[in-house]
């Protein structure tokens, strides 16, 4: 006990303080509700697309430039697979089971599916300046050292630090606003214009493509553009994080670390 005159501290005092000093992770708002949902609706059908696609192909895989292209017509190329219909000559003597039927009803409906979804998206993303704050890249991000730095990092399998963690750098807002407004409009526009219908009732828009044929090379030569994508993608998310990546874009919510004060 503390006597008068005594220079022994009061108990309070002589208590170190127990307050952790370690890291702590918190949840910030990292995608809306309507970026998550159409994001996971466009995978789906983005998939669907790809399998779908892929049995068209195998019908018939020779590619034309111009209106008209026949088995009777020199081809532009011709992919170096076995068809799924007889008379198309492949240099194969065997056919593969013929899927065209279930294949073209599931791009159809597909297609409309990520069509609307699209737009919906897209009609969002003006409304709420979510391309403006999220997408379109300011100066710094443009310029050489930051595009350099983003290009190289993954390449050297360097996870993003946690301010890079919770935006895009440039060069992924240059590639997303390169799949969203060009890409993904033209594998669209050049799928329309293979229909008859389409090309009846807008015939100046298949002619700008160079005709149906042409328009059907230009839809493939855009998938494939869109698959690389689609791998790179997924590879930069592996290289950040997959499973926080994934979860953000399940719960709209990203953790980051906080040091205490």
């Amino acid at each position: 006990m503390a006597t008068l005159g005594s220079s022994q501290p009061p108990a309070e005092a002589s208590v170190p303080s127990r307050v952790s000093t370690a890291p702590v992770t918190e949840l910030v708002p990292r995608h809306s509700a309507l970026v998550r949902v159409t994001h996971w609706i466009g995978t789906v059908c983005f998939f669907a697309l790809l399998v779908s696609g892929i049995e068209i192909v195998i019908s018939h895989p020779r590619f034309y430039w111009g209106e008209t292209g026949t088995v009777l017509t020199k081809p532009l190329f011709q992919l170096p697979i076995p068809s799924s219909r007889r008379l198309v000559p492949t240099g194969y003597g065997y056919v593969l089971p013929d899927q065209n039927g279930w294949s073209r009803a599931l791009h159809f409906e597909a297609a409309w599916i990520v069509l609307l979804t699209g737009l919906l998206y897209v009609i969002s993303g003006l409304l709420t300046r979510h391309f403006r704050k999220d997408l379109i890249p300011g100066k710094a991000d443009l310029s050489r050292r930051a595009l350099l730095s983003s290009f190289v990092k993954p390449l050297r399998f360097q996870r993003p630090s946690a301010a890079e963690a919770s935006s895009y750098n440039g060069l992924q807002r240059l590639t997303y606003l390169f799949v969203i407004f060009v890409l993904f409009p033209l594998v669209i526009w050049s799928g329309l214009a293979m229909s008859l219908a389409f090309a009846s009732a807008f015939p100046w828009s298949v002619t700008l493509l160079g005709g149906r044929q042409s328009s059907r090379t230009i839809h493939f030569f855009v998938s494939l553009a869109l698959v690389l994508f689609l791998f790179v993608h997924v590879a930069m998310v592996c290289v950040a994080g997959f499973w926080s990546r994934t979860g953000a874009m399940i719960t709209g919510r990203t953790g980051t670390r906080k040091e205490h004060a």
